[in-house]
């Protein structure tokens, strides 16, 4: 990668967004982490939110408060919510949605960005995707160099097994020193969690993590598909 968090020559800004709360943790909350302990400014943009009757009061009560604690246990410096409706995000036009994400963009001028997979098996994961892609456009003033999808349990493996739907990770980020903190992160979303072996398990969040760290020789790490680098 462009930025080596482990020796840190100067601050910069990364961007992680996520379709809806839980993604950013599940696709990389241990590299969150190993970013804001290098010093790093991570901004989270939450693209959705849930709503009744489709989701309890209690469950939406209770969000937003998951959400901050975890936003504290990664060091996430700034959250931003769009707001659109989960699971319904074919309803909004896509020049809407495009825009929304320019401006958190446009503010952040975040040097790295983290997206969903385009393949992902969830509909408002693939229209996430298609808007970040127009929102970090490498125009000539555009601070991002490094673009990044990562995978998310439950989501990237259950898609349709075409080859355009297949993760095929060419980046890896070592988080055997952050794997704890993306756990005890995941822990506080205690509505996504499931009962092993449901992917979205604890067990099963440690399994990959170790896969992917097996794949490069460390304990645990994250895989990620490189979309575009710039090199300066």
């Amino acid at each position: 990668m462009l930025f080596n968090i482990m020796h840190p020559q100067r601050n910069f800004s990364v961007l992680v967004i996520a379709p809806h709360p839980d993604d950013e943790v599940l696709g990389c909350g241990g590299t969150i982490a190993k970013h804001t302990r290098a010093g790093y400014d991570v901004y989270l943009c939450i693209v959705t939110k849930g709503y009744t009757p489709d989701w309890s009061e209690e469950f939406l009560r209770k969000r937003p408060n998951e959400i901050e604690k975890v936003g504290k246990i990664l060091g996430i410096s700034k959250t931003y919510f769009l707001a659109f409706p989960t699971v319904k995000l074919d309803t909004i036009p896509q020049k809407e949605l495009n825009d929304s994400f320019v401006q958190v963009v446009n503010e952040v001028k975040p040097e790295v960005v983290y997206i969903p997979h385009r393949g992902d098996v969830n509909k408002d994961h693939r229209l996430v995707f298609d808007a970040a892609i127009v929102a970090t456009r490498p125009k000539p003033d555009s601070p991002i160099k490094t673009l990044l999808s990562y995978e998310i349990l439950s989501e990237t493996e259950w898609a349709a097994p075409f080859p355009q739907n297949t993760f095929i990770p060419n980046v890896y980020m070592d988080i055997s020193e952050t794997l704890e903190i993306k756990l005890k992160a995941m822990s506080e979303y205690k509505s996504e969690l499931k009962e092993y072996p449901h992917p979205r398990s604890l067990e099963s969040i440690s399994a990959l993590a170790k896969l992917r760290g097996s794949s490069i020789g460390v304990k645990a790490a994250e895989a990620f598909m490189l979309v575009r680098e710039i090199l300066v």
